[in-house]
């Protein structure tokens, strides 16, 4: 039996990071932490290429634009979506999930969700590098892991 299974090592290869204003008090704290998971692996700090969109529903844009761009093993998208009192979180929180699939599937470039989707800013705050730990971090590691298992693959 043949098995695949990627690494975490980053040298040599290259990221995009799209990452949502929208909530920034949260979302500049998932990009700290996907930088620093990224860089911890090895992968410099020249091969990190960030855009900033508005919000997250703008996230699946740029994101298909990075893959299409062929310059990364990965795209990571960073957002945060914070229920509030209307049907407007449910929406883009499943427009923006599908978008982001949708492109990785067509691109066949990894595309790492690192959106929050959570009831109240602390639990966002949690997320983002207190109690929960950052999830900015562990998309790019998912990132990074599934890059490396497709290299793999492809016998790379």
């Amino acid at each position: 039996m043949r098995e695949y299974e990627g690494k975490l090592i980053g040298t040599g290869m290259r990221f995009g990071l799209v990452v949502s204003r929208w909530n920034d008090l949260v979302t500049r704290r998932l990009l700290e932490g996907a930088v620093g998971a990224l860089r911890a692996h090895g992968v410099e700090e020249e091969a990190l290429e960030v855009a900033w969109v508005p919000g997250s529903f703008e996230l699946p844009l740029l994101a298909r634009q990075m893959a299409r761009s062929g310059r990364y093993e990965a795209v990571i998208a960073l957002g945060c979506l914070i229920r509030g009192a209307t049907d407007h979180y449910s929406l883009i929180a499943a427009a923006v999930t599908h978008a982001l699939q949708h492109t990785m599937l067509q691109s066949d470039i990894p595309i790492a969700f690192g959106v929050l989707t959570t009831d109240t800013l602390e639990q966002a705050l949690e997320r983002a590098g207190t109690k929960a730990g950052n999830k900015g971090a562990e998309a790019a590691l998912a990132a990074l892991e599934v890059a490396n298992l497709m290299k793999a693959y492809r016998g790379g």
